[in-house]
């Protein structure tokens, strides 16, 4: 802060001008953090007019500009944090939107599937990457291996498969439960590699922190962002 000449004339006669020091305590306390709030706006203010040089005083059209241009800014602010408080409100799912997944088969991770009315069961494979080599295997509740499918070549992203039901011998393999495994591979490489089934939703739970959790019949409870698809 510049000094004014009523300070240096005190300071010539040996005397501490004690608003000056409360200015300069302030301003050590604003500089040690990286944003001024309106608390620390007055009290700027106030030092100001109390070490203004009374034959050079602030103008007052630069004041009321200052005074101006800080309510807008802390408008600004207040309105940007009512602005994302609302934003997370609708972003939020509510336990109603929740209630409407029950009775639904939801497309989520998990390595539990049961056979489809017509029999069979359908997913998908995540690919974390390209891939040369996919395979889907999938045995019965004692591990016995019913049918193993190759996707072959898949790029990143997502990859469908549908299972009409029948072993590798050509037997009905039954409704299941049934275990799906997947590997991929790139040229002899491991890709990272997630199964998704289909499975229906048997309810909904609203824990403590308010997010609304699925049960999901085989595969557990899921959060609704894990879900990647609702039939």
């Amino acid at each position: 802060m510049t000094t004014s000449t009523f300070d240096t004339t005190l300071n010539s006669l040996g005397i501490t001008n004690p608003s000056t020091a409360s200015a300069t305590a302030a301003a050590a306390n604003a500089s040690t953090s990286s944003t001024l709030n309106q608390s620390d706006f007055l009290t700027l203010m106030t030092a100001q007019l109390q070490n203004q040089d009374p034959f050079n005083p602030v103008d007052n059209t630069q004041m009321v500009a200052q005074m101006a241009q800080f309510s807008s800014v802390a408008g600004i602010s207040q309105m940007n944090t009512t602005l994302s408080s609302i934003a997370t409100k609708l972003g939020a799912t509510s336990a109603t939107d929740a209630m409407s997944y029950v009775g639904k088969t939801v497309l989520t991770a998990g390595n539990t599937a049961y056979a489809r009315s017509s029999g069979g069961i359908a997913g998908q494979v995540s690919l974390a990457g390209d891939a040369t080599d996919v395979k889907v295997t999938i045995t019965d509740q004692t591990g016995s291996v019913l049918k193993t499918l190759s996707l072959g070549a898949q790029k990143a992203g997502n990859a469908s498969y549908d299972w009409d039901g029948t072993t590798d011998v050509g037997a009905a393999a039954g409704n299941g439960p049934f275990t799906v495994n997947v590997a991929a591979s790139n040229n002899g490489t491991t890709v990272g590699s997630t199964s998704l089934v289909w499975a229906p939703v048997e309810s909904v739970s609203l824990p403590a922190n308010g997010n609304p959790l699925l049960t999901v019949t085989g595969v557990g409870q899921v959060k609704l962002s894990d879900v990647v698809s609702v039939g």
